[in-house]
């Protein structure tokens, strides 16, 4: 039987998670996802950045313990939205997946993005609030903190509506990959 949901884990590079915060934690956090998804026959979907990050350079690998089986889809992504160029369309369609469950770094670009982009196409989406990370930023002078990017997106998820979509934030240990 194909699994109608699938776990997403985007860029949890070592390149990608300098500098953001709880790193260490959203990557343990994630890799105990995997493993009750894995556990559960919940496919996961390993999404890398290959326009700063190409194979095998710097900062490529993902972060230990993380480590797709053989047999896991790896997307190649250039772009924020990991849809975006990717053959990631494809295989959540092979998969017959209708709810993705999404993990990562970082919250204020490919994780929105992503979710957003998973939103529009239709998807069921479920944000896994202890599980996504950034590093601090500055716009226009203003200093924002890691930890307010990661809330302000898990918040503004927590908002989104989608006529006949369901969305959620849910801590790792609380998703419901079923």
């Amino acid at each position: 039987m194909t699994s109608r949901t699938a776990l997403l884990v985007i860029d949890l590079q070592t390149g990608v998670l300098d500098g953001c915060v709880d790193a260490a934690g959203v990557v343990a956090r994630t890799a105990a996802l995997v493993d009750r998804a894995r556990a559960e026959g919940v496919p996961v979907v390993w999404v890398q950045d290959h326009g700063d990050f190409p194979e095998d350079s710097p900062g490529w690998h993902l972060a230990p313990p993380l480590a797709p089986r053989p047999d896991e889809p790896l997307v190649r992504k250039e772009y924020r939205d990991a849809f975006a160029g990717t053959d990631l369309p494809g295989i959540l369609a092979d998969l017959g997946t209708t709810h993705l469950v999404v993990a990562g770094a970082q919250s204020d670009y490919c994780i929105r993005t992503t979710t957003q982009a998973a939103a529009v196409r239709g998807f069921d989406v479920t944000l896994v609030s202890d599980a996504h990370t950034t590093t601090d930023a500055e716009h226009d002078g203003v200093r924002i903190s890691g930890e307010q990017i990661v809330a302000h997106t898990t918040m503004y998820f927590r908002g989104l509506r989608y006529p006949g979509r369901r969305y959620a934030a849910e801590p790792h240990d609380r998703v419901a990959l079923a």
